[in-house]
């Protein structure tokens, strides 16, 4: 991670509930980040935490408003042309994949050779504290562990930005702790 700046002006999204009808996920909320920047999002659940990370990595679209990463506007642009590293809450593993297998999923897409995937994979497995656990699969492992084969899936392509959607939220307090002191480490490298 190169250490981007992201900023949000005045975005909103609206979504159509069957009860409820028109809602409101996130409205005109603005927002500047420095690069090198650790920040978090906090608020009861529903507040629109999620909505506001999916619309900076382009998964969602905002109905109003624009997002920047850098100097760029890349409120158009789709996910996969933003370069950043996204964890999702529920870690989002194939567990049909061993954890060498999660890992190396992005690369596979790319169509990288074997040799780089191989090499890749090892250096942020190690990076992350699971190298020896490339067999496993997601169903064998802790939370803590599972969170961190995620971390290592969004940092495999040295993404400019990583987001992370409550990377602690299903963890005990102990591995909790030890999740977000490896993202300070991580913030601290760069």
């Amino acid at each position: 991670m190169s250490g981007v700046g992201i900023q949000i002006d005045r975005i909103s999204k609206r979504f159509v509930h069957r009860v409820k009808g028109e809602v409101y996920a996130v409205r005109d909320v603005s927002l500047k980040v420095q690069p090198a920047e650790f920040v978090t999002l906090l608020g009861p659940s529903g507040c629109g935490k999620t909505t506001t990370l999916r619309m900076i990595a382009g998964f969602e679209q905002p109905d109003a408003g624009r997002v920047f990463i850098g100097e760029q506007d890349v409120t158009g642009l789709m996910a996969n042309q933003r370069n950043i590293g996204f964890v999702f809450q529920n870690y989002a593993l194939f567990p049909h994949l061993t954890v060498f297998e999660n890992v190396a999923y992005g690369l596979r897409v790319q169509r990288r050779s074997q040799g780089d995937i191989a090499q890749a994979v090892a250096d942020v497995l190690a990076l992350i504290g699971l190298q020896g656990y490339e067999r496993q699969f997601p169903n064998q492992l802790s939370g803590g562990e599972q969170q961190r084969v995620a971390l290592a899936r969004a940092l495999l392509r040295k993404p400019t930005l990583l987001l992370a959607d409550e990377p602690t939220g299903n963890l005990d307090r102990t591995t909790a702790a030890k999740v977000a002191d490896l993202l300070l480490e991580l913030q601290a490298q760069e």
